[in-house]
């Protein structure tokens, strides 16, 4: 781990953490992948939600699930995010006096996590042409499935819900681990098992109605870590890119 020194740029992770980080990342896109074109998970567990008798996904309108998961928590998360973006544009704006430049970094990322994560999945889920599995004809509507990268076929307008959009209302949560960076890694570790939890049950209870499968709560948990990973590296690396710049644009 880098040390916040005197006059040095402050650092919540090092290069070498920062490494690995991006190995773990790319390795688990690929497992990803491989898990959405090779497997059949989805529609295993899509198949176990879904009553054929009843033609209809049995949790589809139940209170956990659309009341207050998609409703209640889903308003508290978001309030929750606008008021870490507030706070962090107020101290953009108007720098709290006494607040160190490792805390304002650590804001920073929390506060644009929490505008990024939802906005990135949110357009990303536009571009696709995934359909979820309430509209697909397996399940009582009209459209075919598709994988990942299938073409869309001939006729068939695009399902846009692949990543899961709900799910990113909690998934800006991974960021909080920065909280306990640098001086307390295992406690940050443990804070982002703990965001990824919240964030792959909101989704889990989203795939419980039929508006998503598996992969697509995955995808929008990667994408959530990526955004956050590439924030904490351009907010606590470039200042100092660009301060050594200077440096030797001056010697």
């Amino acid at each position: 781990m880098l040390v916040t020194q005197h006059n040095a740029a402050p650092a919540l992770i090092g290069a070498r953490t920062a490494w690995r980080i991006a190995a773990v990342l790319l390795a688990s896109a690929a497992f990803l992948f491989w898990l959405g074109r090779c497997t059949d998970i989805d529609l295993m567990l899509a198949d176990d939600f879904y009553d054929a008798g009843l033609h209809d996904f049995p949790w589809h309108h139940a209170w956990l699930t659309e009341t207050f998961s998609h409703g209640i928590l889903k308003m508290m998360l978001t309030l929750a995010a606008v008021g870490c973006i507030l706070l962090a544009l107020q101290d953009a704006v108007r720098p709290k006096p006494g607040r160190s430049p490792l805390q304002r970094l650590r804001l920073r990322v929390i506060g644009l996590s929490a505008l990024l994560v939802p906005l990135v999945i949110s357009t990303l889920k536009q571009a696709s042409v995934a359909h979820c599995p309430w509209d697909l004809a397996r399940y009582g509507g009209s459209e075919p499935y598709l994988r990942l990268f299938d073409a869309l076929p001939f006729g068939v307008q695009p399902g846009h819900c692949l990543p899961a959009g709900h799910a990113s209302s909690a998934l800006w949560l991974v960021s909080l681990c920065v909280l306990w960076l640098p001086e307390r890694p295992r406690t940050a570790l443990r804070a982002l098992v703990a965001a990824l939890a919240i964030g792959g049950a909101v989704g889990w209870l989203q795939q419980l109605r039929g508006a998503h499968f598996l992969t697509h709560t995955l995808w929008s948990v990667w994408i959530a870590c990526a955004v956050v990973f590439t924030l904490l590296l351009c907010l606590q690396w470039l200042p100092a890119y660009r301060r050594s710049r200077v440096l030797r644009l001056s010697s």
